[in-house]
């Protein structure tokens, strides 16, 4: 039963699909390793014996009757705590938010729900979803997989967690300006980041609206299908018989490749090696508009998320953690004017990528330029948390400010990743080149 613990969501489904496994053995099988696990309490917030054992029970009996609701059907997966839970707390890692209890599912989980999937609990999260790191004294901080000592990247830093440490076969997380991907990378996952406005966010604790989006942590690209399909109630993309082979890719010249450290990038010189190995064509372009849009982070992310928060912080900003509340603070600084005139800008240089990049399956980066930063150095030290937390977005904003899907994917070098974003609403696409990719790479 131990074996289960490494096995992708879909190959769970698989085994249950085949009476091979039973969804109740199996959820049992992870409560007991959550339960006896030491970082457990770094890693999960709350634990939902109850609600996932009825939900394992019901999917026996389906599997028993060959009446299965999805491929995914009696698969435990874990859930970052801004999802609401029914009669469950959901506090999205801040005491501003401590002992909220909704009375409903978000609608994302009630999809999930409905396919059959496990909800074994919630994971740690940054505060508030503000931050790349993961880093939060305020609840607890999980590690990252390949250092100790390092975090796990955020927002999503327990969702990660939860899977690169068997206590869990894949998790659920949102992404803001990398908040899939960074914690991804950095645990040698699968991350997707979906199109802005493709799964509903009702039910879920917002950050920026107008950016925040929902995407699944897993071990395989098939698994961040069937997740997809799952969320969203719809069939899964077909990712059979998908190859490299003429396909065309963009590497972004500019920023995006600035104060890449050492082992990003090797990993992501590496991989493009194997990318081309594989059929593809690779070609470095220069898209300035990138840089003109990073310019605008600050403004669109800040006052997003401070004009959703002001209130609530300023009626009790000493329960917050310091650097969390002086990034939302950031957001005072900017006028109505100046957030609209920063929006035309993104707008205007939306036009402009998508112009450059037309003619592409993808654009393909590293991931992040940076490694796990330590954590004890992080607590000690304030401009290497603002250094490295600007750093850790910088490439996965990108995807977000252009409005873009994006999917990290692991190379051979831990903790480095490879990403590749395309055009809005072009999951299926990319999610079929990210099978190639995938396989190319591994």
């Amino acid at each position: 039963m131990q074996e289960w613990l490494k096995m992708t969501a879909a190959d769970l489904g698989r085994g249950i699909a085949a009476k091979e496994i039973d969804p109740l053995a199996l959820t049992q099988t992870y409560l007991d390793a959550i339960e006896a696990h030491p970082l457990r309490d770094r890693i999960y917030a709350r634990v939902t014996h109850d609600r996932a054992l009825a939900e394992a029970g019901a999917a026996a009996a389906r599997a028993q009757s060959g009446h299965r609701l999805s491929p995914l059907d009696g698969v435990p997966i874990s859930w970052k705590d801004l999802f609401n839970t029914a009669g469950i707390a959901t506090e999205a890692g801040s005491n501003l938010l401590k002992g909220r209890v909704p009375d409903m599912d978000a609608t994302v989980l009630a999809n999930a729900t409905a396919a059959g999937l496990v909800c074994l609990g919630k994971t740690h999260m940054s505060e508030l979803a503000f931050s790349g790191l993961g880093h939060n004294p305020t609840t607890a901080t999980p590690p990252s997989v390949n250092d100790p000592d390092g975090v796990a990247g955020g927002s999503s830093s327990g969702a990660a967690a939860s899977v690169a440490f068997d206590l869990a076969s894949a998790a659920i997380g949102s992404d803001t300006g990398g908040s899939v991907r960074i914690p991804s990378v950095w645990n040698d996952l699968v991350g997707l980041k979906t199109t802005s406005g493709r799964l509903t966010l009702e039910g879920v604790v917002p950050l920026a609206l107008k950016f925040d989006t929902i995407g699944p942590l897993c071990r395989s690209v098939e698994d961040a299908g069937l997740l997809l399909a799952a969320l969203e109630g719809k069939k899964p993309a077909d990712l059979k018989k998908t190859s490299l082979r003429g396909r065309r890719f963009a590497v972004l010249r500019d920023l995006a490749q600035e104060d890449v450290r050492d082992e990003p990038a090797a990993a992501f010189a590496g991989a493009v090696t194997r990318l081309e190995a594989a059929g593809a064509h690779v070609a470095w372009i220069d898209v300035p508009e990138v840089a003109e849009a990073l310019a605008q982070s600050t403004c669109v992310f800040t006052s997003e998320a401070y004009g959703l928060w002001r209130d609530v912080i300023e009626a009790n900003p000493v329960a917050m953690y310091s650097e969390i509340l002086q990034r939302f603070r950031l957001g005072k600084q900017f006028s109505g004017p100046d957030y609209v005139a920063a929006w035309a800008k993104i707008e205007s240089a939306r036009r402009g990528y998508d112009q450059a990049v037309s003619g592409y399956d993808a654009v393909i980066l590293p991931t992040t330029p940076i490694l796990p930063p330590n954590l004890q150095r992080l607590e000690q030290d304030s401009d290497y948390y603002i250094t490295e937390n600007l750093l850790a977005l910088r490439n996965t904003r990108i995807g977000n400010l252009m409005g873009l899907c994006g999917l990290t994917l692991p190379t051979e070098v831990p903790s480095c990743g490879l990403m590749l974003l395309c055009a809005p609403d072009m999951e299926e696409h990319l999610l079929r080149i990210g099978a190639a990719a995938e396989a190319a790479l591994s």
